[in-house]
């Protein structure tokens, strides 16, 4: 199995149905159902509201440091067995205070998973773009004591109607405190979602991105500076951002010289970890190991967490590519 890094991965959205009862019980809390196979037969959805919505729901059973830390550490396991070198982890810590779950408890839970795990690992604070540019810089703020458990920020939830000339401010903010920036567009909203993100926010990487490749501009722009694209094939099937995966545009961006990657979004509502979208991408559309092996190479160069040197288990983009094969 290729190394790879994941750089595009909601923890909240690894939230897998076995755990969803498990933390569900510990905590005392009612579900319409405690029945595994209702629950995941519940995962078909029509776009991103109707996906947002059963992900809110679910997260109301993490309430303790145990149950964050549980959640990472699931995940963190599955990740290495899917090849996983090294993740980049959003988390929306907007969806745990609005329940009266405090900044410090889904820190402590979620840092020392990441500390006992066997995949290196960091964190990226994400805003809910739905609930405004005002809560976004609140929340940052209130984050900054936590200054060494995150290495980024970044922008999720409902796109369109959101767009990201809104967070202007908190991404300069965090930008001033030496964090790295990203933000989803180009998913649900078109390249003017992306083009913003660029200009106005100053990401430094896109999370999907895909609508990108309907402005030929945008896409020399992206080429040319070498911008990665954080592409999740199985999640933009599933949100109906695409007709299915034979449709995904994604070989049509390897052609055009991009830095794409593949990730795996929200795995456990999606039908896939990063290592099955790989896997997906060659049955599907034909992608050839080479191509696969590039996408792989793709996600040490496009990742935050180390350059050039060894980081705990994850290795440097150069050792990475010795790997890669």
């Amino acid at each position: 199995m290729r190394p790879k890094a994941e750089l595009h991965l909601h923890i909240e959205g690894t939230l897998e149905p076995e755990l969803v009862v498990e933390l569900a019980r510990r905590n005392r809390i009612d579900l319409p159902t405690f029945d595994v196979d209702a629950i995941r037969s519940r995962y078909s959805f029509t776009d991103l509201q109707s996906f947002l919505d059963l992900y809110y729901e679910h997260m109301a059973v993490l309430r303790t440091e145990e149950d964050f830390y549980d959640l990472a550490a699931a995940y963190l396991r599955r990740a290495e067995e899917q090849g996983v070198r090294h993740a980049e982890i959003f988390f929306d810590p907007q969806a745990h205070l609005s329940r009266g779950v405090p900044l410090e408890v889904v820190f402590g839970g979620l840092s020392a998973a990441l500390k006992d795990g066997g995949v290196s690992a960091a964190l990226i604070l994400c805003f809910l773009r739905d609930q405004g540019a005002d809560e976004a810089e609140q929340v940052l703020r209130a984050a900054l004591p936590y200054r060494e458990s995150f290495i980024g920020v970044g922008l999720d939830s409902a796109e369109v109607g959101y767009p990201p000339s809104l967070f202007r401010r908190v991404f300069e903010i965090a930008a001033a405190e030496g964090l790295h920036r990203v933000a989803h567009a180009g998913e649900e909203g078109g390249p003017d979602y992306v083009w913003e993100a660029l200009d106005i926010l100053r990401v430094e990487r896109v999370d999907h991105g895909i609508r990108a490749m309907e402005d030929p501009q945008l896409v020399a722009r992206l080429r040319d500076e070498r911008i990665p694209l954080t592409v999740c094939p199985l999640s933009n099937v599933r949100l109906r951002a695409v007709p299915s995966l034979r449709d995904h545009i994604l070989p049509a961006m390897l052609d055009e010289g991009l830095v794409v990657t593949v990730n795996s979004d929200d795995p456990a509502y999606f039908g896939g970890y990063v290592e099955d979208n790989y896997a997906a991408l060659q049955r599907e559309l034909g992608m050839t190991d080479e191509q696969l092996d590039r996408i792989a190479r793709n996600s040490f160069e496009a990742s935050f967490a180390y350059e050039g040197e060894t980081t705990g288990t994850c290795p440097s983009a150069s050792a990475a590519e010795e790997q890669v094969r």
